[in-house]
C-alpha cells in the first residue's frame, strides 16, 4: 500500500468522511477556546462546565429541544451554582466547582440511565464519532462556525480580559460580561466536541492544544496559530489510527493530543525539560 492509499482508504467510506470533518471542526474550535482557558487559568472550570452540560443534553432531547440550548442553560447553571457556593460559604472555588461539576454530571447520568429512547445516550458520555449522522454534522458545523466567528471578531477583548481584567475595566470594557461570554462559549464547544469524543474525554480537547501550544511559544497570537493547528494533525493521526488499528476512535484523537504534548513537555526548545538540560550542560 502506498501512502496515495493509506490516505484515500478510509476516506471512501461515507461514516469516516463525516467522522474526519466532525474531528478537525471539534478539534479547531476547541484548540481556539483553550489558549484563553490555559491563559486564565480556566482548566478545572473547563471540565466542570464540560461535565455539567450533560444533563442539559439530555433533557434537551427528551423535550425535544436542541442539545446546544440544553447546554448552554446547563453551563450558565453550572457557574452560577459554583459562584452562589463559593460566596456563601467557606469553599474556595477549587472545591466549590468539584462538588457542582460532579453532581450535575452524576444528575446526568441518572437521566441517562432512565430516560427511554431509541439511541443510545451512552455516546453522550463516551462519544460516537464513527455514528455521526449527516445532521449531526451540521450542527457541529453550525455551531463551530459561531464559536470560532464570536472568538475571532473579540479576540483582543478577550485576550485583555485574560491578560488584565482591571485594564479592561478601566478601558470601558465589561469584564463580567466578557467572561460569562467565554463561559457561554465553553458550553456550545462542548456540545460540539460531544460529538467527537464524548463528554468524558471533552476536556482533553480544551485543554490540552492550549497547553500544548503554551509550551511551544511565549507569543498569545504565535498560540493561537499552533494550538488548532496542531489539534487539527492530531486529529487527522487520531482518526487514522483507529482506522488501520481498529481502535476507538474519539480516545485516539485524545491520546494523539497527549503525545504532542509530552514530545513539547520534553523537547520544547525553550521549557522542554530535556533539552534545557542539554542546553545546561553544553553551556557549563
Amino acid at each position: 500500500m502506498n501512502i496515495v492509499e493509506f490516505l484515500v482508504e478510509p476516506m471512501q467510506l461515507e461514516f469516516m468522511a463525516r467522522a474526519t470533518i466532525t474531528t478537525l471542526v471539534a478539534s479547531v474550535v476547541c484548540a481556539t477556546l483553550s489558549c484563553w482557558l490555559v491563559l486564565i487559568g480556566w482548566s478545572l472550570m473547563g471540565d466542570a462546565v464540560s461535565h455539567a452540560v450533560l444533563p442539559g443534553v439530555v433533557l434537551a432531547y427528551i423535550v425535544g429541544a436542541p442539545f446546544a440550548l440544553g447546554a448552554v442553560l446547563f453551563g450558565v447553571l453550572a457557574v452560577a451554582l459554583i459562584g452562589v457556593v463559593r460566596d456563601s460559604s467557606r469553599l474556595k472555588e477549587d472545591a466549590a466547582i468539584g462538588v457542582v461539576f460532579t453532581t450535575l454530571f452524576a444528575l446526568g447520568l441518572v437521566l441517562v440511565s432512565v430516560t427511554p429512547s431509541q439511541v443510545d445516550l451512552n455516546h453522550i458520555i463516551f462519544g460516537n464519532l464513527l455514528g455521526v449522522s449527516r445532521a449531526d454534522l451540521v450542527q457541529v458545523l453550525i455551531l463551530g462556525g459561531i464559536v470560532l466567528t464570536v472568538l475571532v471578531f473579540k479576540r483582543r477583548d478577550f485576550t485583555l480580559y485574560a491578560f488584565d481584567a482591571t485594564h479592561a475595566h478601566a478601558i470601558g470594557l465589561n469584564p463580567r460580561l466578557l467572561g460569562a461570554a467565554l463561559l457561554g462559549l465553553l458550553a456550545l464547544t462542548a456540545v460540539v466536541a460531544l460529538q467527537a469524543v464524548g463528554v468524558v474525554l471533552v476536556v482533553a480537547l480544551l485543554i490540552i492544544p492550549g497547553a500544548t501550544a503554551y509550551l511551544l511559544t511565549d507569543r498569545f497570537g504565535r498560540m493561537m496559530l499552533i494550538a488548532p493547528s496542531l489539534a487539527a494533525v492530531c486529529g487527522l493521526i487520531g482518526i487514522y489510527l483507529s482506522y488501520y488499528l481498529d481502535a476507538a476512535s474519539g480516545p485516539m484523537v485524545v491520546l494523539a493530543n497527549g503525545v504532542a504534548f509530552t514530545l513539547a513537555y520534553l523537547f520544547s526548545p525553550s521549557q522542554g525539560i530535556v533539552t534545557t538540560r542539554v542546553l545546561r550542560r553544553l553551556s557549563a
